[in-house]
């Protein structure tokens, strides 16, 4: 078993050897706990499973209409909000509630926004949350979230989900979904994986990182498995991922896996071997990607691969 230590802060290039994000000379808050078998075995971790490959010509090319991610849109010359809510198909009021905006704001070339794939508003479900709950807020049909969002029943949603509300409008009282940030000491997430930054940070406050498909993807910090999908789908642009609760309350989320060796409800320890780095076209679970990366999220505190510029090599020597 490999212990990490260390940190990984130059901008450009990591060369110490580093998989906790925090200060060279700190403690981890949050190490490896060793699993032991009747006190004389380690915990060994499982094969990868095995996924199936699924046809996704269905997804690719649709129109808005039938495309459900979320995508992220880069503001050209001569762009008004307007004239991008009318080109993406969806009104102006559901383009400003997505970028916390109001009518009066004005776009910067470069720029980052958030488009929903229909009418409606986003929500992120935070404790105490419920469908009938969100949708009452929104003025919206549970039945059409539950649906719209793929969900098994009115509690199938964890802290930390994002939902489509389809038709919901955004209370007076609020215009905003930002959730509140947790301070975090630096070194509570270690890094998930090496690799180079591809994308900086984008829709929901995630870093895209590439390797090689199969490259082992870690547990970013001890907490339990929310979600686990190795159906080989498309689930939202996503394809295979994973979330994990921690114990203060965040959730990450690893998107684009070949396969994952953690089921929902598992306990996971922080550097635990939790999937592998998929999303190569074509390949099984690999979601709206182009190629081998894992999409990183951090829901409820500051990513730690946020200060990487794009080109940026993060690692573990």
């Amino acid at each position: 078993m490999v212990f990490f230590n260390s940190f990984f802060n130059q901008p450009d290039k990591v060369s110490a050897d580093a998989l906790f994000s925090s200060q060279a000379t700190a403690i981890p808050l949050e190490t490896p706990d060793l699993k032991l078998i009747q006190e004389n075995t380690l915990c060994q971790v499982a094969t990868p499973c095995v996924v199936s490959g699924k046809v996704l010509g269905d997804v690719f090319g649709g129109s808005n209409q039938n495309r459900k991610e979320i995508v992220d849109y880069v503001v050209q010359a001569g762009d008004t909000l307007q004239s991008v809510a009318t080109a993406h198909k969806i009104s102006l009021n559901t383009l400003l509630w997505a970028n916390s905006m109001t009518s009066s704001s004005t776009l910067k070339v470069g720029e980052t926004l958030t488009i929903l794939p229909t009418d409606g508003v986003l929500h992120i479900v935070r404790s105490g949350d419920t469908v009938s709950g969100i949708a009452q807020n929104y003025k919206a049909q549970s039945d059409n979230i539950i649906s719209y969002n793929d969900l098994t029943s009115q509690n199938d949603i964890y802290i930390g989900d994002i939902l489509v509300v389809p038709g919901g409008t955004m209370p007076k009282s609020s215009s905003s979904i930002a959730v509140s940030q947790i301070p975090l000491a630096e070194n509570f997430f270690i890094l998930p994986v090496q690799g180079k930054v591809t994308q900086g940070l984008h829709f929901y406050n995630a870093v895209d990182v590439a390797n090689k498909c199969g490259t082992p993807v870690y547990a970013a910090a001890a907490g339990v498995v929310q979600r686990s999908v190795a159906s080989g789908g498309w689930n939202k642009g996503m394809g295979n991922y994973i979330t994990i609760r921690h114990s203060n309350g965040t959730v990450t989320y690893y998107g684009h896996l070949m396969s994952v060796l953690v089921a929902p409800g598992d306990a996971v320890y922080t550097g635990q071997n939790i999937g592998f780095v998929g999303g190569a076209p074509g390949m099984a679970g690999a979601g709206n990607s182009t190629g081998c990366h894992l999409h990183f999220e951090v829901i409820g505190a500051k990513n730690p691969l946020s200060v990487y510029y794009k080109g940026a090599t993060v690692s573990y020597k």
